[in-house]
């Protein structure tokens, strides 16, 4: 998605006390910096923050990692967090956003992070040819996940797009994760998921396409 310039975000980023400006610092160290034992689960290209900011306010003994790479959509992220945690009436404890590449994920997280799941929701495609190294589900991806993840760790993916969802169905098979759960028309499912919508899902379902998703686990 793009998104105009925001000069607010990065001053506010570098304000916010749950903004990680320096992650690689972090790699094998996110429990201590939590400070607690409970289960990290990370989003990534988290976006304006719609999925994650209710994800981790619903569910205050799970921590939460969100990463973008865009200081414009952290910024909007980081605001959307503090709305939920407020009408929520509680503090922000258990989630830590970050600006990274994630194509180079491995330098900031470990397998003594102890990640147990990942969600990628709605990522870019990226259609042609030699550019789709770059999916977030890619198997070239996928391996490097794998060196962080703990065992039985799992991906939740959703998807717009028919030749990512086929591509990616392949791509974890490949990587030797096993897909639980798999529909091509997510609104209809009954007990799939607790799904929680983004704003990217709303747009395509008044639109009429269907949305695509699966759980795999490793």
């Amino acid at each position: 998605m793009r998104i105009r310039f925001k000069p607010w975000a990065r001053p506010e980023l570098e304000a916010s006390k749950f903004y990680i400006d320096n992650p690689e610092e972090q790699k094998g160290k996110w429990r201590e910096l939590f400070k607690n034992n409970n289960l990290i689960h990370i989003e990534l290209g988290c976006g304006k923050g719609g999925f994650i900011s209710q994800l981790a306010v619903y569910n205050p003994d799970t921590n939460y990692i969100a990463i973008d790479l865009v200081d414009a959509m952290l910024g909007l992220a980081k605001r959307k967090i503090e709305s939920e945690y407020k009408m929520a009436n509680r503090e922000i404890d258990n989630i830590y956003i970050t600006r990274y590449d994630i194509e180079r994920i491995n330098n900031i997280l470990s397998k003594e992070d102890g990640i147990e799941r990942i969600y990628i929701n709605f990522c870019n495609p990226w259609p042609r040819g030699k550019h789709r190294k770059k999916r977030l589900t890619h198997t070239r991806q996928l391996e490097k996940y794998k060196e962080f993840l703990k065992e039985g760790a799992k991906v939740y993916f959703k998807t717009d797009d028919d030749d990512l969802f086929k591509d990616s169905i392949h791509y974890f098979e490949e990587s030797g994760f096993t897909i639980e759960k798999m529909t091509y028309d997510l609104e209809n499912e009954v007990d799939f998921w607790d799904n929680i919508e983004t704003e990217h899902e709303k747009m395509f379902k008044e639109q009429g396409i269907k949305i695509k998703a699966l759980i795999a686990n490793i």
